[in-house]
């Protein structure tokens, strides 16, 4: 920023041995000293210093006018400056940026003034809006429309909070007016509901009678008899009238917890032949994850025995669902055909095919193996055991005939 006057010696010199003056209305004073340059640098470098504080000044100034900064920080910063002037190192106008200083700070004066009056008309308008929802709900404590003017006493209440002001003595004093009519009202309320629940014993009767056979209901297993008549007692329930709160609570409680038992009973009674098959279909797919592990190629006889023992243990897990049926007995069946295919390769490169007597036993054993599979296939539990026992007889005689 250029200083306020382009020529800089009407407001300061510089003496030969660089003493730099400022003049004022009051004389010339002593700012600083430059040695750096020529005379007009060094008013130049004194200028610049005027500058920022004029440039300080104009800040102060939007700032006031703009509203971001209080007028109160404003009247001591102007002040700060203009009390600064008397002693500043600066070359300009000095008088002039006093002038702006205390017309900027009677200007922050003003506007401190006018902030003062605007909130004290908030505080009185504050009090206005306060004092017509005090009347309104004054108007209301009388009234029995219950549920409409309970709500419009919620919502006063809520705009109440949302109003700023007026000070504490008055707001208290005008809550205190608001607080007794809305007392007044919810006494008036109160009395109404205790009334209406003495005429409802009826309706308490009435429900308590629909528990009572409902709870006579809740153990039955005639599920679709019982089951239409506890939609019969739903509906009447909801024709109903209702119970005082705390009785309408407590009977629904009961009611609703007979109509639960049943129907709960009934679907667990439904649902668990399926949920047993599905345990049963997961236990299965257990057992053919150790048989699919099993490598009969290095010891057939050993895998052989180990997959009697899984197909015990198999057979007493009881049925899955029908869609597992299948996929399941054709899993073992390969199981079973490894094994067995295991087997034949390592009779097939015994040396001992050449011996009769070993070539009948492995004959019987092949013929017990081929009995086993369509035990199997038959799903007889008592025939597939006594396949596998006679198979296991054949093997053995076979073993102790090769050894």
């Amino acid at each position: 920023m250029a200083s306020e006057d382009p020529d800089l010696h009407s407001w300061g010199r510089v003496e030969t041995d660089g003493t730099v003056y400022v003049k004022t209305d009051d004389g010339e004073r002593v700012v600083g000293s430059w040695q750096a340059g020529d005379a007009e640098s060094g008013l130049a470098h004194f200028s610049r210093r005027y500058d920022d504080l004029v440039t300080e000044v104009a800040l102060l100034e939007q700032r006031l006018k703009s509203g971001a900064t209080k007028p109160n920080q404003v009247i001591a910063k102007a002040r700060e400056i203009g009390a600064g002037l008397d002693a500043a190192a600066v070359v300009g106008d000095l008088a002039g940026l006093r002038r702006r200083t205390e017309e900027l700070v009677t200007a922050a004066v003003a506007a401190q003034a006018g902030e003062h009056e605007r909130r004290d008309a908030e505080r009185a308008k504050a009090a206005d809006q306060k004092e017509a929802l005090c009347v309104e709900a004054e108007k209301l404590a009388d009234s029995t429309q219950w549920k409409v003017t309970g709500e419009r006493l919620k919502a006063i209440a809520q705009e109440w909070k949302a109003i700023r002001g007026p000070d504490r003595k008055a707001g208290d004093l005008l809550w205190k007016r608001f607080a007794a009519a809305r007392d007044a009202f919810g006494k008036q309320r109160g009395t109404y509901f205790a009334d209406l629940d003495r005429q409802r014993e009826t309706a308490k009767e009435r429900k308590a009678d629909l528990v009572h056979e409902a709870e006579k209901l809740a153990t039955s297993t005639e599920w679709a008899p019982t089951a239409s008549r506890m939609k019969q007692l739903m509906s009447q329930w909801k024709a109903a009238p209702r119970a005082s709160r705390e009785a309408e609570d407590e009977l629904w409680t009961k009611f609703r917890a007979a109509q639960d038992a049943f129907f709960t009973a009934r679907t667990e009674v439904f649902s668990k032949q399926d949920a047993e098959y599905i345990g049963n279909k997961v236990l299965k797919e257990e057992l053919l994850g150790e048989a699919e592990r099993m490598d009969p190629s290095s010891d057939p006889q050993g895998a052989q025995t180990a997959l009697r023992a899984l197909q015990d243990r198999w057979d007493k897990i009881g049925k899955v669902p029908r869609d597992s049926i299948a996929p399941l007995d054709e899993r073992m069946r390969a199981v079973e055909t490894r094994v067995r295919d295991a087997l034949d390769a390592r009779w097939a490169d015994s040396t001992a095919n050449e011996n009769p007597m070993l070539a009948s036993m492995r004959d019987k054993v092949t013929d017990a193996t081929e009995k086993l599979a369509r035990a199997q296939k038959s799903g007889d539990a008592k025939r597939i055991r006594g396949a596998q026992e006679d198979l296991e007889k054949w093997q053995g005689w076979l073993r102790d005939t090769n050894a």
